[in-house]
């Protein structure tokens, strides 16, 4: 568990961003973007359904344009306040953003048997590896806090989502990778126990 000194709520609400066509394509999104499908709409409108009474009254999102997007449909069905938080945003896939592990295979050979090796201080060339995105997350948790008035919803992204998770279940490496997170899916998380909407 995080100290309660830096001010992350004891409850909160964590939705990952609705399908977009890179997910289709299998392409790293990273900090790039690209936009929801119809699913993804559809997986956003539920999720803002299943929020409907839950108390939110304030969304945090990264400002990537998925998650964004997602956050905008679900504060506007549940009137709550939408507030951006930079430290949300997926982790940095450098110079494989935007690219297949086909592609990357082709343009940086070694590179997924590098990763495979060490998946928690690999960081992906040009961009951040997970150790350096739980820092991120522990930041993005407390600006949180500080921004939101009740019970939160943070919309955010699968990687950084394992470290926000990680952070507030006090998990290590090992269980904080094997953590995943569909899209649709709410987890209500409070004082270390989560469970899924």
């Amino acid at each position: 568990m995080i100290p309660q000194d830096r001010h992350v709520p004891e409850r909160l609400f964590l939705a990952r961003h609705g399908q977009t066509t890179w997910n289709l394509e299998h392409r790293l999104q990273g900090q790039l973007d690209s936009p929801l499908t119809a699913d993804g709409i559809a997986q956003a409108t539920a999720m803002a359904e299943h929020l409907v009474g839950s108390a939110v009254v304030t969304v945090c999102s990264s400002p990537l344009g998925r998650a964004l997007r997602t956050a905008v449909i679900i504060a506007e069905r549940i009137g709550a306040d939408l507030i951006e938080v930079p430290e949300l945003a997926e982790l940095h896939h450098g110079e494989l953003a935007g690219m297949t592990w086909e592609e990357i295979d082709q343009e940086f050979p070694g590179a997924r048997e590098e990763r495979a090796a060490n998946r928690w201080g690999w960081a992906f060339p040009g961009g951040e590896s997970y150790a350096q995105a739980r820092a991120r997350a522990r930041k993005a948790l407390s600006s949180c806090g500080w921004a939101s008035n009740g019970i939160p919803l943070l919309v955010s992204h699968e990687m950084i989502g394992r470290m926000l998770r990680a952070e507030l279940r006090g998990l290590d490496a090992t269980a904080a990778l094997g953590l995943r997170h569909p899209q649709g899916v709410i987890f209500e998380i409070e004082r270390g126990s989560e469970r899924m909407l």
